[in-house]
């Protein structure tokens, strides 16, 4: 199963949009967004992607609760089951223990893949272009023995993605 990923849109919902096209075009069959979604025009692209999604509350998204109920907005540390996989996604890097097979968080603003006792830890960078001049996404692909990553960046007016490639074996 392939699962896009972005984190820290912040202001720019149209950089979220690009990505969510980006993700779908490579192929995501199911979304997470890592928290500090800030505009609630980013939850609607998520929902309207056509593809079912989740998105984490980050330390910026305390306005959103007003719209809780029309999205899948979850609390951190959440935890789910997709693709015969256990995920916790979070915002904010406070739960770092190994206690699901894969680590899904943002806020650093720093892409980060890194597997460690087995558990692989997921951030796909800052999708906002803030801390540095690139628009940051991940894809995810699981299956029944390798995590595969896929980091996509890109310059905010430059038309394609650079990617680099992470793979890891997964034993269960």
């Amino acid at each position: 199963m392939k699962i896009g990923i972005l984190s820290d849109t912040h202001k720019k919902s149209e950089f979220a949009q690009e990505i969510i096209n980006h993700l779908i075009k490579n192929g995501a069959e199911f979304l997470i967004h890592a928290g500090d979604i800030v505009e609630p025009k980013v939850l609607e692209y998520l929902k309207n992607s056509g593809v079912k999604y989740v998105a984490v509350y980050g330390n910026n998204d305390a306005p959103l609760v007003n719209f809780h109920n029309r999205y899948n907005l979850v609390q951190e540390p959440y935890y789910f089951k997709l693709a015969n996989t256990n995920f916790k996604l979070m915002h904010l890097p406070f739960y770092m223990n190994p206690d699901a097979d894969i680590v899904i968080f943002g806020h650093t603003h720093i892409f980060e893949c890194d597997f460690k006792n087995n558990t692989l830890f997921l951030n796909p960078g800052e999708a906002c272009a803030r801390n540095k001049p690139l628009i940051e996404c991940a894809m995810l692909e699981v299956t029944a023995n390798k995590y595969g990553v896929t980091y996509y960046n890109k310059k905010p007016k430059s038309s394609d993605f650079s990617e680099s490639h992470f793979f890891f074996e997964r034993t269960i």
